[in-house]
C-alpha cells in the first residue's frame, strides 16, 4: 500500500482458489471507492462470483494486484467461504444492486463512461444511469461494434471520464480492463458484468423476493438454460473442487495481497 491509500479495517481477506476476496459491507466501500477517487489512486472493481473464479485463471495474477479490489458476488462463493473458513461474506456485493447504490452515494459528481453491452442497449442504460443520478455520462460504445483499443482509449480519454464501467462479462472485461488501465487517465474501473443489459431491460431480473432468498441464479438459468446450464453444473462443481485444491491461505488485512501461485 502507497501512504496514502486508506487502510481497510472493516474488512478482511476471504481467499478463494487463489484470489483475494474482500469481505466487506458495501457501505464501507463505498468509503473506500469514494476516498479513491478524491485522491484519483487508480482502481479496479472487480465482483468475484464462480464465473469469474473458474474463467480468469490466467488473470489470477494481476487480480491479485494492489490496483484490485475483488468482492464477492453470490452465493456460491459464499458457500465455499463457510466450507473452508466456517464463516460467509459480510454481504452479498453483486455489481446489479451495488453501483446504483454507488453512483447515489458517491458525494461528488463524476463523469462517466460505458463500454460494453448491445448496441441496442448501451444508450438506454446510459440515460437511466443519467436519469437515476447526479453524475453525467459523458460517452459510451457498444461491446459489439469492432474499434482499435487506441481508438477507445482515445475516445475515453477525451471524455475527461472520472469513472469507467466494463460490461463485456469474464473474462473479457477483466482482460480489457487489465490491458488498457496504463493508457487511460480515469481513476475508477468497475467490471460491470449483465448491467448493461438489466438497465436497458433486455434481460429481466428475478423478482424482489427471489433476490432475498438468494436464488437469483434459479431465475436467470430458467430464462436462459442453454447459455447458463453448464456455468451452474460441471462450472459449478469445478470450482468447489478448485476452491478445495487451494491451501487455506491465511484471513488477513487486504494489504496482503499475493495468493499462492
Amino acid at each position: 500500500m502507497t501512504p496514502s491509500t486508506p487502510r481497510i479495517e472493516s474488512g478482511l481477506n476471504l481467499p478463494l482458489a487463489g484470489y483475494p476476496i474482500l469481505s466487506i459491507g458495501r457501505d464501507a466501500l463505498g468509503k473506500l471507492l469514494d476516498q479513491r477517487l478524491k485522491t484519483q489512486q487508480k482502481t479496479v472493481l472487480a465482483f468475484a462470483n464462480t464465473n469469474l473464479v473458474m474463467r480468469c485463471q490466467h488473470l489470477r495474477g494481476w487480480l491479485c494486484s494492489q490496483e484490485v479490489i475483488l468482492v464477492n458476488d453470490g452465493i456460491g462463493v459464499d458457500l465455499a467461504a463457510y466450507l473452508q473458513y466456517g464463516q460467509m461474506y459480510q454481504e452479498n456485493l453483486n455489481g446489479t444492486d451495488f453501483i446504483p447504490y454507488l453512483l447515489q452515494t458517491l458525494q461528488s459528481p463524476c463523469r462517466l463512461f460505458l463500454f460494453g453491452g448491445k448496441p441496442e442497449v448501451i444508450g438506454r442504460a446510459a440515460e437511466v444511469i443519467a436519469r437515476a443520478s447526479h453524475h453525467a455520462v459523458v460517452g459510451f460504445h457498444d461491446g459489439y461494434t469492432p474499434v482499435q483499443p487506441a481508438e477507445l482509449r482515445r475516445m475515453i480519454n477525451d471524455s475527461g471520464a472520472d469513472v469507467v464501467l466494463v460490461g463485456l462479462g469474464n473474462p473479457l472485461q477483466e482482460a480489457w480492463v487489465r490491458d488498457n488501465l496504463a493508457g487511460l487517465q480515469a481513476s475508477l474501473f468497475i467490471n460491470v458484468g449483465a448491467l448493461f443489459d438489466f438497465l436497458g431491460q433486455h434481460v429481466k431480473r428475478a423478482p424482489r423476493w427471489v433476490q432475498r432468498i438468494r436464488c437469483e441464479w434459479l431465475y436467470r438459468f430458467s430464462q436462459e438454460p442453454r447459455r447458463l446450464a453448464r456455468r451452474y453444473t460441471l462450472d459449478l462443481l469445478s470450482f468447489f473442487a478448485l476452491c478445495r485444491r487451494y491451501p487455506r491461505w491465511h484471513i488477513g488485512n487486504p494489504a496482503e495481497r499475493q495468493g499462492p501461485a
